[in-house]
């Protein structure tokens, strides 16, 4: 694991363990399971997977355990874990071991002299078992626990709903896209290859509380398709389980919604569930997370369903992924299969993401391009695109150009465009370059010279929003190819900033201090050191759509490039103050990139449009904004009545391609 990953996972396991409703109702359980094993007169014995900052291990010897074996694979953490422990009290009840809990040894000589009677763990991500749970399980009860012990979860069930939804299926389908050109309406049509691909296995994890529900039509009840009760013996063995059920409308079946919950004890009085609010009991107890949130899963095809007509919907799974389909009629019996995990053999599912399938689908988009490329293609244009898997070729030849070329920089990527080239009996008028756009030769290019250079921009390499200002980077490498007034496109971008109070994503830095009685400061000054490095003192990536917020300030352009010139070999720099102009906390800065395609026209890739002062901000849904979160957050000693402005410095270096930046929060007086 890389530092910078591991730091930006810091916050993650800081909301992890402060998530109160979470860890009430697992310190509920640990005091129930601590119960019941003494109530047989035995020794209470724990053994807690993946112990973290060793927090359920203090509740078990809190709640009366004779002593907790604590397993933490990742040394940072373990060695956080015991400086927990001990500023607690807690060492001589509690071993923190630094292995994975399937290299510890039980035995006079071993870890643990002898197996546990109670197990804990928090093994679990949205998926429930894509994070080895179930493999971790089953080891431990072979050969870590006793064959009658009691288990912290209890049990989880997973839940699933049928639904259809076009805004869904436009993430795992290429949709045919229309063109308005002078000859009349074109039509991109998906390869067959792509229409058939059952697409990948691999679950979408989204906070589906963020999805309003004019975007879907539910088909079926909420169905419960399987249990695991990890008080027993455990099998990651793969698995098929049916839940006939009679669909609520009519339709066509797309996508399936589907959430867990976790059962502290064994008469599933304590539970804790991640259902979206229109299937939770009681949506007032509804609790915002960003670590276990909900499960997107797409049908290999799409099926038409007739309200009433009974139908069977199946979940599989093996060790760390579940998948479904929808059949007609139920398999013969639950239980150990072996059934195909779905595998892409289109190739799309494995180069374009969820949101690039979306925003690729997009038609207002596209037709944004479609009218910026109008003002700017000639009849006898040389054009030459290069964004990696992107249809903007074909919109070129259908709006005329004389010649066009595309750059695909990977096999794999070339291999789909001209299974899509050839779907539109393209196949001979695109040139498809395979190559880095840098190592580009006038023998590529036939001895012609570009007069439109082409980008959306994007590649699959970026994560934060400037990454796309690779596409000036190739503009660059490619001048001695452009020909006398040859034109960009875009001809140039700009970064921009708005100052925001987030609903609920503040709380992944928000330090936790205190939980449930135990101090775990520890692990906010581990984090906070993290994040004081000066490479961390950067924005990181979100998809806002999944994260309400408002904007305190109006949207301010901090910084711009011109693409119709090369990267400059100075810094580009800006320095400035942004008002605040409504009420609120002021929790970080959002930004994004701008496209200005022609002079009168613009692609955000964050704020859609302004905010009224109540309301939430409108982001571009298939991009990820960029957070830069201020360190003041939550901070007792920030001055009261809250900052008037933020000032920012803000660099970009043309050496790297990184920007670099720093906010600070200014207060009146």
């Amino acid at each position: 694991m890389s530092t910078m990953i591991t730091i930006r996972r810091l916050p993650d396991l800081l909301m992890l363990i402060c998530c109160m409703t979470k860890t009430e109702k697992y310190y509920q359980g640990v005091r129930a399971a601590v119960g019941r094993v003494k109530a047989r007169g035995q020794k209470a014995l724990v053994l807690d997977i993946g112990t973290g900052t060793g927090l359920l291990s203090m509740m078990a010897v809190t709640a009366g355990a004779d002593f907790c074996y604590a397993i933490e694979v990742f040394r940072p953490m373990a060695d956080a874990a015991v400086k927990i422990v001990e500023k607690n009290g807690f060492s001589d009840k509690i071993k923190v071991i630094n292995k994975h809990s399937t290299e510890v040894t039980v035995g006079p000589d071993g870890d643990m002299p002898c197996r546990a009677n109670i197990l804990i763990t928090e093994l679990f991500d949205t998926e429930l078992i894509g994070e080895g749970a179930l493999p971790s399980y089953e080891h431990a009860h072979r050969h870590l626990v006793q064959e009658d012990c009691e288990a912290v979860p209890h049990r989880a069930t997973v839940y699933a709903q049928l639904v259809e939804s076009r805004r869904m299926w436009s993430w795992n389908k290429l949709f045919p896209i229309r063109v308005q050109t002078s000859l009349g309406e074109q039509v991109i049509v998906p390869p067959s290859e792509l229409e058939r691909c059952p697409g990948a296995p691999s679950v979408y994890d989204i906070q589906l509380n963020q999805v309003s529900p004019s975007d879907f039509t539910i088909l079926s009840d909420v169905l419960p398709m399987f249990s695991v009760d990890f008080s027993k013996q455990v099998s990651s063995s793969a698995a098929c389980y049916s839940r006939q059920f009679e669909p609520l409308a009519s339709g066509q079946a797309q996508v399936v919604l589907s959430w867990w919950d976790i059962e502290m004890d064994p008469e599933g009085k304590i539970k804790c569930t991640m259902a979206p609010f229109w299937a939770h009991s009681d949506p007032q107890e509804l609790q915002w997370r960003d670590h276990w949130m909900q499960c997107v899963y797409f049908l290999p095809q799409e099926e038409p369903v007739v309200q009433g007509s009974a139908l069977c919907l199946v979940a599989y799974h093996d060790d760390y992924c579940v998948w479904y389909s929808l059949q007609r009629t139920s398999p013969k019996k639950n239980g150990r299969v072996h059934p195909a995990r779905p595998v892409c053999d289109c190739q799309a599912h494995l180069l374009w993401n969820r949101p690039r399938f979306g925003e690729i689908n997009d038609q207002h988009r596209t037709d944004q391009y479609v009218q910026a490329l109008r003002m700017v293609l000639n009849p006898d244009s040389v054009c030459l695109c290069v964004s990696d898997g992107s249809l903007l070729s074909m919109l070129a030849h259908y709006l005329g150009a004389e010649q066009v070329l595309t750059i695909e920089s990977s096999e794999a990527s070339h291999r789909l465009m001209k299974k899509i080239f050839k779907a539109n009996h393209l196949e001979d008028k695109i040139n498809v370059i395979v190559k880095r756009p840098e190592l580009l030769t006038s023998t590529d290019l036939e001895g012609k010279k570009v007069s439109l250079l082409l980008g959306e921009p994007f590649f699959t390499t970026s994560l934060l929003p400037w990454h796309n200002l690779y596409f000036w980077y190739v503009r660059t490498a490619l001048d001695q190819h452009l020909g006398p007034g040859a034109v960009v496109m875009p001809q140039a971008a700009s970064l921009h900033a708005v100052v925001v109070e987030f609903r609920d994503l503040w709380r992944i830095r928000s330090p936790c201090g205190n939980c449930e009685g135990f101090d775990v400061h520890i692990m906010d000054d581990m984090i906070k050191h993290a994040l004081d490095f000066r490479e961390s003192k950067e924005a990181e990536p979100h998809p806002l759509w999944e994260y309400p917020c408002r904007s305190l300030s109006e949207p301010q352009q901090i910084l711009t490039f011109d693409f119709r010139q090369p990267v400059p070999p100075q810094s580009v720099r800006a320095e400035g103050a942004i008002d605040l102009k409504r009420p609120g906390r002021s929790h970080g800065a959002v930004l994004w990139m701008e496209y200005h395609l022609t002079p009168d026209s613009t692609i955000s890739t964050g704020l859609l449009k302004s905010a009224e002062d109540k309301e939430d901000c409108c982001w571009n849904p298939h991009c990820k904004q960029a957070v830069y979160f201020f360190s003041t957050i939550l901070d007792p000693r920030a001055p009261p009545g809250g900052p008037q402005s933020v000032s920012y410095a803000v660099e970009f270096q043309p050496h790297t391609g990184d920007i670099t930046m720093d906010f600070t929060l200014k207060y009146p007086g």
